[in-house]
């Protein structure tokens, strides 16, 4: 008998996922250059030189059986305390090598952590909007996700989160910069969130995880600064990504940290290295582990996606479009004109636009667009769109 769950699963792509494929069928069919797909979050702009000279110097240098063999299960060493040392200089926080397990990106580091905290019937609280792909990895390590629309200005509505939370909550997973909209959340949001978090664990008696997804967060715009969560709350866990600050993530690379003030941190952060384990991540990627040292710090170049926002939203409001305005990441939250993400997304296909409908995303009526893409494409997209805001001119009119 095989798993049911796991064949739905693999049998439906993410809707996300199925956008993209339809978009290489369609650019097969017509031209490329005649599709404007802006489903995927795939990074557009060049990895950063210190990727690939790190990567070459390795290559050429080092003994080839070492390099390509394995590391310790957690991360190599060496590694782990330069990205310490790194977090310690730049955050101010005083972590080191044993906090840290190093992953195989962004998911990996998420369904360790979720894994390590969360027993079978326990919940996991998510603001909303948030990415798809939490449900499926909150629900794999056997929890119940509860979602908790954000307020007005998509933060965090703090309140109905403490309301939200019982005895069986385990964790909550916060996003910022957010995957779909953008926000990024404030000190102040962040600041009344951990309080209340305190509070809920004093009445509950138990210890509720803070699991920080921060895979966007250098990619911020206009003087935008993101709070490091473990200086606010103690029973912080921080998964990141370094696929999209480098413009790598089909290299599948990250970590887990654990913060030292953690309560009974020996335990969480075994468990995480046991979660490692049982779901068979055991040693990420050696040689990219290893070039990790030599790029700490770097990005590719974000001014092209602050260039691409900035055209997105001057134009797409020239045309009639409402949308929020993103403080960071690579997104663009649309609404519908017509109040209905779906009606919207498949219109704009008519077109050879491919956004994302919001209603996976736990709130309906908007759209995601991912500007991660050229901006060539995104000049040559502008006609479609004028047209698609046109449509639904014409159908007020009709």
């Amino acid at each position: 008998m095989i798993n049911q769950k796991m064949r739905e699963l693999g049998a439906k792509r993410s809707v996300i996922r199925e956008l993209f494929e339809y978009g290489k069928k369609r650019k097969a069919e017509i031209g490329e250059d005649k599709v404007y797909d802006f489903s995927l979050g795939n990074p557009s702009v060049a990895t950063p030189e210190a990727v690939n000279a790190a990567l070459s110097d390795l290559l050429s240098s080092e003994n080839p059986v070492s390099l390509h063999g394995y590391t310790s299960a957690q991360g190599d060493p060496g590694v782990r305390a330069a990205i310490a040392d790194y977090i310690n200089f730049t955050y101010g926080e005083s972590v080191n090598a044993d906090c840290i397990y190093m992953s195989v990106g962004a998911a990996a580091a998420l369904t360790c952590s979720l894994t390590a905290v969360v027993s079978a019937g326990e919940e996991v609280i998510v603001p909303s909007p948030y990415f798809p792909e939490y449900k499926v990895f909150i629900e794999k390590c056997g929890g119940v996700i509860k979602e908790v629309a954000c307020d007005g200005e998509l933060q965090p509505d703090v309140m109905a989160i403490e309301n939200a939370i019982s005895e069986k909550t385990a964790a909550i997973i916060i996003n910022s910069p957010n995957n779909p909209t953008g926000a990024v959340y404030s000190e102040k949001n962040i600041k009344a969130l951990t309080e209340a978090l305190r509070r809920c664990e004093k009445r509950y008696g138990h210890p509720i995880y803070l699991i920080s997804d921060e895979p966007y967060r250098e990619l911020v715009y206009d003087g935008v600064t993101v709070p490091y969560l473990t200086k606010y709350y103690n029973d912080t866990i921080v998964c990141y990504s370094f696929s999209k600050s480098l413009s790598i993530p089909g290299e599948r690379i990250g970590y887990v940290l654990v913060s030292p003030r953690c309560e009974d941190f020996t335990s969480v952060y075994q468990a995480v290295c046991g979660a490692g384990r049982s779901l068979g991540y055991v040693c990420a990627p050696s040689l990219l582990q290893k070039a990790l040292p030599y790029c700490l710090g770097k990005t590719a170049d974000i001014s092209v996606y602050d260039r691409n926002r900035r055209m997105l939203m001057e134009r797409l409001s020239e045309f009639g479009f409402e949308m929020i305005r993103p403080q960071g990441a690579f997104y663009l939250f649309i609404k519908s004109p017509s109040g209905d993400a779906n009606e919207f997304c498949e219109r704009a296909k008519n077109h050879e636009i491919l956004i994302v409908p919001s209603d996976d995303f736990g709130i309906g009526g908007y759209a995601r667009l991912s500007y991660c893409v050229t901006t060539e494409q995104i000049e040559r997209s502008m006609p479609a769109f004028e047209a698609l805001a046109k449509s639904y001119k014409e159908k007020e009119n009709g």
